[in-house]
């Protein structure tokens, strides 16, 4: 009792963990038998933002690198492609495990993935999908704008300054990193045979990523853009970045068609139906490499999944079923303005049925979807002073869309 009335009179000036005085400091909270200065109150600030930077690197070795988890959190944003979620769940939990379990006396190869198939099938998601899953920093780069180094355009390494930037600029978080390399079938050869010109946006590009694919130590503007001599450079090490190549290959299907069935032509010839002929499943390397792919850009991408165009079930479902599917989106704007929106069965099956006809895969359900609400979005002012609260959607307004005025 003595002990405690003594601290209670005791005033206290001092920071009970520095030393310094309360007219020293910007600001003295005081307690019961503590007190703490704004200075450390800084400091343990800091400590704990260092700490989250930490665990951020630490966390993807927590995680359980189960491919069928993996696949689960995949089926829950696209869908159909089954196969190709397995064969890139698979790949994913092997690069990860490379990561955060190295071997000792075993040196285990990189295994980056490529994925090939027709547009808005959903490459560019899937990747997407796996990095925010993971918690890793994740880039999307167009190579259709990469040229060599020394031509107009971006080179190979602004890939790795725009990874370095998604990170927050720390380099151990980019190292841990994916990129997705979009269009990489524009960088395929642009013929078979020698030319005069270089190609300096196709071949060129294949030969500069090779070492970066394989692993490289890249030196990249600390602040994002352009190098520059009196630049700050930071040390960015590519041997555990996951790169992921995405391209839609237009005429691989003839390709592997031609090699597959053969000319079609002669007595003995054997003619097939179209629909199973150029099937991306069947695809081999030498087919990539008559495509304008060199062998050894292909062997840096030792996983090879193909994506097939959705089906129109596949297409309702991702208008209706999928995570952030567009129907919620548009639901969530119109609600904006106190409107409900809905769409009847018919319709949802017409606007599955006019996207296939477009060949766009599911972005063109973006396109039919707005196309359909553009006159109704565009007079919202107007419902709320007529009290209009209801929009409903049917296969007729689908087919000819009404401004309602």
């Amino acid at each position: 009792m003595i002990s405690n009335n003594m601290t209670t009179d005791t005033k206290i000036n001092h920071c009970s963990f520095c030393g310094n005085h309360k007219d020293t400091v910007k600001k003295l909270i005081v307690g019961d038998t503590v007190a703490i200065c704004s200075d450390c109150i800084d400091l343990c600030d800091q400590l704990m933002l260092d700490d989250a930077a930490d665990s951020a690197l630490d966390r993807t070795s927590e995680q359980q690198y189960d491919p069928s988890a993996i696949k689960e959190h995949l089926d829950a944003h696209i869908i159909g492609q089954d196969a190709a979620k397995m064969v890139l769940s698979v790949a994913i939990a092997n690069h990860y495990k490379r990561i955060n379990h190295p071997p000792k006396n075993l040196e285990i190869s990189k295994g980056n993935v490529l994925l090939i198939g027709p547009t808005g099938t959903g490459k560019t998601l899937l990747a997407k999908t796996v990095a925010k899953y993971l918690n890793v920093p994740f880039v999307v780069a167009d190579a259709t704008s990469l040229t060599e180094a020394g031509y107009v355009g971006d080179d190979v390494e602004s890939m790795i300054s725009m990874l370095l930037n998604a990170a927050g600029g720390d380099p151990k978080l980019a190292e841990r990193g994916i990129v997705f390399v979009d269009e990489i079938d524009k960088i395929a050869r642009k013929s078979e045979s020698a030319s005069i010109t270089r190609d300096v946006s196709g071949e060129g590009v294949q030969q500069a990523l090779l070492k970066l694919v394989e692993g490289t130590v890249c030196r990249v503007p600390a602040a994002g853009g352009r190098k520059h001599p009196t630049g700050e450079m930071i040390e960015v090490n590519t041997k555990n970045i996951l790169f992921i190549g995405g391209g839609a290959f237009v005429g691989l299907k003839e390709i592997i068609n031609s090699r597959s069935n053969g000319t079609g032509m002669g007595f003995g010839a054997v003619i097939k139906d179209k629909k199973d002929q150029g099937d991306l499943t069947l695809m081999t390397p030498d087919d990539l490499t008559k495509f304008g792919m060199i062998p050894e850009f292909i062997g840096r991408f030792t996983t090879t999944v193909s994506v097939a165009n959705l089906t129109k079930a596949e297409m309702v479902k991702v208008l209706t079923s999928v995570k952030n599917n567009y129907i919620d989106q548009y639901t969530y704007l119109l609600g904006i303005d106190n409107i409900e929106l809905e769409f009847t069965e018919d319709a949802i099956d017409q606007l599955a049925e006019n996207t296939l006809k477009l060949n766009t895969g599911a972005r063109g359900l973006h396109t039919e979807i707005e196309r359909v609400l553009m006159p109704h979005m565009y007079n919202t002012k107007q419902y709320r002073e007529n009290n209009i609260t209801k929009i409903s959607i049917n296969r007729e307004e689908v087919l000819l869309p009404k401004v309602v005025g």
